[in-house]
């Protein structure tokens, strides 16, 4: 492609990436304004899941369909559907309208995050394709900052409706760039018969896996008849998909696929990253609140810091993919080491860590999450033919988020069993005796009184009448859940570094393959055919 319109489908791309993971994190912050005019407190979480479980079922669905039809349409057809699931969104009236709405936006935002790393592989050589999508990658850390200041500005100074309608004006140009200027392009094997029955299972599977780790432990108790039949569920799904695609033709996902070495154990290190990385990162802003003392907004203020190593570290880490000759599993080595040392220091914390320690600390694990983002994504695309580019790179998305969302349960299950272990141990009798037992149970199963100002004034109530001792009680409850607190995050950071370690043994497995640059073509490639 000449230069003009290769940058300005490249930014094209971005844009897409940008407003697809803004949405993510821009409709956090106005979602206690959502619940005021929309009522409907008890579907708080579903605006946020509904979402995620659309867009992750989509990945690789997405990936699949772009190999046998190509990639342009199905990529401008995504971003319709996100921009009038942001229409419909802002436009709703009721809490149901809000989260069937953001499903259907989900459905959009999948298409649009599988397809803007495939479509690297379309514009680019893999020699060249690192820095760019290290870029990418950088987009996503970079609405994370901006994400919940934009959210609170729009909010505050125009309307909670208005966080879906600002992705309107965005996305616009996006689409009328992809339609002028991205080439029709698609793999020049003759085109597939489409495998509805993997398609089918595959999406039975996937939904109520997601489903049921985002409601396991919150929603309902691990081992209710919900959960286990929604796990249950998607585990005979999943068996079905397995069996059907070893059988068909030409099944949706090829499971030789994952027979490459270089596929298979890039997969393996994605799941873990993700579920170390990304299920154990959301505790940060916890340890900030509850054991730090910090605001809310000051809470995230301070995450700034680590997505600002995110967005450093995958820069720096695409353009020496394209720059140093493609040596994945060095850099995958070094960022897997540097996000084992900042887990290893997040498990060290104490409730006298400093809030400049764990900043570094959190500087150091973004770090090492930003290097290794773009490199197994790179790896992959490296290793299969071209006509499998698209199912295989959106894999790599869909095990990452698969794994996050895995790990987030794990670890939020961790860390309220050994709160409630850690508090019941080391609360003194006096206390128990001064709080009824119900309270007091409570209490060790829920550390909300440590976030908020209303709950602490109704706790310390409960001391009042005892005088100048029961302010000696009440400030040893404090500080007793904030011990508990701390010690229950260290865990959760501890299991994750080992999860980490794991990881950063398996890269020694990872074969490389150099990097081809425009001037060759591998043997195992066949090279797109444009119309």
């Amino acid at each position: 492609m000449p230069r003009r319109p290769l940058v300005l489908t490249m930014a094209s791309v971005m844009l897409a990436m940008f407003v697809s993971s803004l949405d993510q994190t821009v409709v956090g912050t106005a979602l206690p304004r959502i619940i005021a005019d929309l009522g409907g407190f008890a579907h708080y979480a579903w605006v946020a899941t509904a979402y995620m479980v659309a867009s992750t079922a989509m990945l690789p669905i997405v990936g699949k369909l772009t190999d046998i039809y190509g990639r342009k349409w199905i990529y401008v057809g995504g971003i319709i559907v996100f921009l009038v699931g942001s229409w419909l969104s802002g436009f709703s009236q009721s809490m149901t309208q809000l989260i069937i709405f953001r499903a259907f936006q989900g459905i959009g935002a999948g298409v649009m995050m599988a397809s803007s790393i495939i479509v690297i592989g379309d514009l680019f050589p893999p020699a060249e394709r690192g820095k760019y999508v290290g870029l990418l990658m950088s987009v996503i850390g970079l609405s994370s900052i901006i994400g919940p200041t934009i959210g609170g500005f729009i909010t505050d100074n125009l309307s909670w409706r208005w966080v879906f309608y600002v992705n309107i004006p965005i996305g616009i140009p996006a689409i009328a760039f992809f339609v002028l200027f991205f080439p029709k392009v698609r793999p020049a094997a003759a085109k597939q018969k489409f495998d509805y029955f993997g398609v089918t299972t595959l999406v039975l599977a996937v939904v109520p896996l997601m489903l049921g780790l985002s409601w396991g432990g919150s929603e309902y108790p691990w081992v209710s008849a919900q959960i286990i039949g929604t796990l249950t569920f998607a585990a005979v799904m999943a068996g079905l998909f397995i069996l059907a695609e070893s059988r068909a033709a030409e099944p949706f996902i090829p499971l030789k696929l994952f027979r490459n070495r270089i596929v298979g154990v890039s997969m393996i290190l994605t799941f873990l990253t993700g579920l170390a990385m990304f299920g154990g990162i959301i505790f940060i802003p916890l340890f900030f609140q509850g054991v730090q003392g910090a605001s809310a907004s000051r809470s995230g203020n301070f995450l700034i810091p680590m997505m600002l190593g995110l967005v450093i570290g995958s820069i720096l880490s695409g353009q020496a993919l394209s720059r140093m000759g493609g040596h994945y599993r060095i850099q995958g080595l070094v960022g897997l080491a540097f996000a084992a040392l900042g887990m290893a220091l997040l498990s060290k914390m104490t409730v006298n860590t400093s809030y400049g320690q764990v900043v570094i600390n959190t500087v150091v694990t973004g770090l090492g999450l930003g290097i290794t983002m773009p490199v197994f994504t790179i790896a992959v695309q490296n290793a299969v033919p071209y006509r499998l580019m698209g199912v295989a790179t959106s894999s790599t998305q869909f095990f990452r988020s698969i794994g996050g969302t895995l790990g987030m349960a794990i670890f939020g299950s961790v860390m309220t069993s050994r709160f409630a272990s850690e508090f019941t141990t080391i609360i003194s009798p006096d206390v128990r005796e001064a709080l009824p037992p119900g309270q007091l149970s409570a209490l060790a199963h829920n550390p909300q009184a440590l976030m908020s100002p209303e709950a602490q004034a109704q706790l310390q109530n409960e001391f009042s009448h005892m005088g100048s001792q029961g302010t000696g009680l009440f400030q040893h409850l404090m500080d007793s859940l904030r011990h508990a607190l701390s010690s229950a995050i260290a865990e959760v950071f501890l299991i994750a570094l080992i999860l980490v370690l794991v990881a950063l043994a398996a890269t020694i497995f990872l074969k490389e393959i150099q990097l081809q640059g425009r001037k060759v073509v591998s043997r195992e490639m066949t090279p797109p055919q444009q119309e």
